[in-house]
């Protein structure tokens, strides 16, 4: 029942002698990367230790909204949903992307208040965010049974197909001559004269002048391999598939406690909002001072849990030379259980908001792990102190809908072109560990 499965990507698998650049990681984030350099004539290998969009990529809702997204995201997702727009006819493929809208019910008068004050900040951007009431609100949402103060809705928003489109992603930018390596991961960074001169992986060397790493959940323990300590936690996400219904919406919506949204096989994807479980493992202890703020504030949206996931971290080693097998051959594929609690509360409570759903069946249940910084926002950017590396993570379970922007951004960073949003939010030097460590 919890076994995402993405589209298998065919590729050649000889290992390049030399690239420009190689990108780790086959997420919505490295695929991005990876086709945002290609189309620009620089040569890419992207080594994905796994299977392409087999983890967070392939797991998450399939949300592509600018509605809601912090002030500092905000113009990255108003890019990505351009580049979304386009994005079949850009890689000659299906990923499922449809501009379908995206609606946030509103419970109480604090929910209206907090979406009004967002509302102020996001009417700078043009966008057609609106508060829908009263009649116009029984209208916008067949089958809602609950009263519901108001929802905010947003019709320019989107949704694609996760386990598609990742995948639908990356055979585009094979198409145009990037090397996709799989079941290869990369163990270390070669430097000549201190900046980047290649890569090990666990194949061979392939030399190159830069490398992005987008490695999602991985990410803290490569850069840590290397001597960079960088604040990202994990988080655990539940998720279910039901069977198709009629007379509910057809975009996606969400709510204080449920989300649901009509997936291209014509069931939907459904989860519990704001309800994820923190697993406890020795990372949340080094980095307490750096989460303590988030973790007061989003208190009622997290559930702290000590059980495998601490044995297996206490296990895995923390650093390695390049000759020797790195933890990411260990473990090609993060598979965890989902919570059945969040799983099933999430289903009861859409259920008692729109009752059609209680004639829908369970299909499919699954969980994911989201890499998460300390503010919730991705780290964009290059590494001052290793010239030629750059890092693409930390995307707090909002990566897939921003991927493609987050990739332009990277591919604008690595070839030195004018950045197609500001990247001056999405900093490393912004958290308070690398100011210390500075």
């Amino acid at each position: 029942m919890s076994r995402i499965i993405p589209d298998l990507v065919v590729a050649p698998q000889e290992l390049p002698a030399h690239v420009d650049v190689v990108v780790i990681g086959g997420g919505i984030i490295g695929v991005s990367t990876a086709l945002s350099l290609v189309e620009r004539g620089v040569s890419v290998a992207l080594c994905e230790k796994g299977l392409i969009g087999a983890e967070q990529s392939s797991r998450n809702w399939g949300w592509v909204r600018q509605m809601g997204r912090d002030p500092a995201e905000l113009p990255l997702a108003i890019e990505s949903l351009r580049l979304w727009r386009g994005m079949n006819e850009r890689i000659g493929g299906e990923t499922g992307f449809r501009q379908a809208g995206i609606a946030y019910l509103c419970d109480t008068d604090a929910d209206v208040a907090m979406y009004d004050e967002w509302l102020k900040h996001a009417t700078s951007f043009d966008l057609d965010s609106r508060f829908v009431r009263g009649e116009a609100l029984k209208t916008l949402m067949p089958g809602m049974a609950k009263p519901f103060r108001a929802a905010l809705h947003t019709p320019s928003d989107g949704k694609a197909e996760p386990f598609i489109a990742v995948p639908a992603i990356a055979r585009g930018a094979a198409a145009k001559g990037v090397h996709i390596l799989t079941n290869c991961a990369v163990r270390s960074i070669e430097r000549s004269a201190g900046r980047v001169s290649g890569c090990v992986t666990e194949r061979g060397e392939i030399r190159c002048s830069s490398v992005v790493l987008a490695g999602g959940a991985w990410s803290r323990l490569f850069a840590g391999n290397m001597g960079i300590d960088l604040p990202v936690l994990k988080i655990l996400g539940s998720v279910a598939r039901v069977s198709s219904i009629e007379g509910v919406p057809d975009f996606a919506v969400g709510a204080g406690n449920f989300a649901f949204r009509r997936r291209l096989d014509g069931g939907f994807t459904v989860a519990q909002r704001n309800a994820n479980v923190a697993p406890i493992t020795p990372d949340s202890f080094r980095l307490f001072c750096d989460y303590a703020p988030t973790l007061i504030k989003s208190w009622n949206e997290l559930t702290l849990r000590i059980g495998g996931q601490f044995v297996r971290e206490v296990k895995m080693a923390r650093s390695w030379k390049s000759d020797e097998v790195s933890p990411f051959e260990h473990v090609r594929i993060l598979d965890p259980d989902p919570s059945l609690r969040f799983v099933h509360g999430g289903v009861t409570h859409l259920c008692e908001a729109f009752p059609a759903f209680r004639g829908a069946k369970i299909m499919q249940m699954w969980a994911g792990l989201m890499d998460v910084t300390p503010d919730a926002v991705p780290v964009i950017a290059p590494v001052g102190s290793v010239p030629g590396f750059y890092l693409a993570t930390g995307f707090s379970g909002h990566g897939f809908g921003i991927g493609p922007g987050a990739g332009a951004l990277m591919a604008d960073l690595v070839t030195g072109s004018t950045p197609c949003v500001d990247p001056a939010p999405f900093r490393m030097e912004r958290f308070k560990r690398l100011k210390r460590a500075a």
